[in-house]
C-alpha cells in the first residue's frame, strides 16, 4: 500500500469514501458530517494547502485523512480537562477508509504515517477528535494510544470529543 499527497484529479475517489462515510454516520444515528461537509471544495483546500493524504492499495484509493501541522483553532479552548502537550503539534481530521477495508488496520496506517511525518518537523504531538456518539472512531483512536483531553467544539459549535497523544 502506498501513502501520499492527495492530488486534484483524486478527488472523485476521495469522495466516494467520504459520501460512503457520511451515509454510515446517518445509519448509525450520528450527526457528524450530515451538512454536506466534508465536500469537493474542503477537498480541494486541503490539497492547495497541502493537508491532505491517501492510502492507496494498487489503482484504488483506500483511505484520506487531512494531517495538519500547525495551531488549530478550535483547539485553542478546551472543555472539562486539558491538553497533554503545550508545544507545536499535529492535527488528523477528515479521515474515513473505504468501506471494503475496514477492519484491517488501515486507519492506524494513516496514523503511523502521521507520526513520521510529524517527527520529520519536530513536532511531538498529534491531536485529533471524534463525534461524542461515534464510537467507531473512538475505539480506533484510544486502540492507537490517544488520551481523551476534554470536549472542543467545530466551527459550527458542534461538540467534539478530543484526543492527544506524544510521539
Amino acid at each position: 500500500m502506498e501513502f501520499r499527497q492527495a492530488e486534484m484529479k483524486d478527488i472523485p475517489q476521495i469522495m466516494e469514501i467520504i459520501q460512503a462515510a457520511q451515509q454510515y454516520l446517518k445509519q448509525e444515528g450520528i450527526d457528524q458530517w450530515q451538512n454536506n461537509y466534508p465536500n469537493p471544495d474542503s477537498l480541494k483546500e486541503d490539497i492547495t494547502n497541502n493537508n491532505s493524504y491517501l492510502i492507496k492499495d494498487r489503482d484504488k484509493i483506500v483511505a484520506t485523512a487531512a494531517i495538519i501541522f500547525g495551531d488549530d483553532p478550535t483547539y485553542s479552548y478546551i472543555e472539562g480537562g486539558k491538553w497533554i502537550s503545550k508545544g507545536n503539534y499535529g492535527v488528523v481530521h477528515r479521515a474515513a477508509v473505504a468501506e471494503t477495508y475496514k477492519g484491517q488496520g488501515i486507519i492506524s496506517k494513516i496514523f503511523v504515517q502521521t507520526y513520521q511525518l510529524a517527527a520529520a518537523d519536530g513536532i511531538t504531538s498529534i491531536r485529533i477528535d471524534t463525534h461524542p456518539n461515534n464510537k467507531a472512531m473512538q475505539r480506533a483512536i484510544e486502540k492507537e494510544g490517544f488520551k481523551y483531553c476534554g470536549i472542543i467544539y467545530t466551527e459550527d459549535d458542534s461538540k467534539r470529543f478530543a484526543y492527544e497523544k506524544l510521539i
